[in-house]
């Protein structure tokens, strides 16, 4: 399983939100954001494979959700089109898990388990 995971929420419709393209990227200094891994939520709402068998170092890391494509499939108005979620890995043993609960006109995150 790889170290950094996510699931998506629907709170509109109160299911998982399946079909979201995912990308993990992690600050590389100069040269920007460098992209580690990319997946695609599961029925559950899910994205376990983002970093398969990676090893996290200490640093800032971002989610990046591409959420215009799932509000057409199910014939729905987000205001947001995109999210994007950074934080920080300050302990490279822990899992990290950062869900993503979406609505019409918001969003939210926290540090899940």
């Amino acid at each position: 399983m790889s170290p950094i995971t996510t699931h998506v929420l629907d709170l509109t419709r109160g299911t998982p939100a399946a079909g979201i393209p995912v990308l993990l990227e992690v600050r590389g200094g100069k040269r920007g954001w460098k992209l580690l891994g990319k997946s695609r939520t599961d029925a559950d709402g899910r994205a376990k494979d983002l970093f398969p068998g990676g090893r996290l170092r200490k640093g800032t890391y971002r989610l990046h959700f591409s959420l215009a494509g799932y509000a057409r499939t199910h014939k729905r108005k987000l205001f947001f089109p995109a999210a994007t979620i950074v934080f920080v890995v300050d302990d490279t043993v822990r899992h990290y898990h950062v869900p993503l609960l979406l609505s019409a006109y918001g969003y939210s995150t926290y540090r899940g388990s």
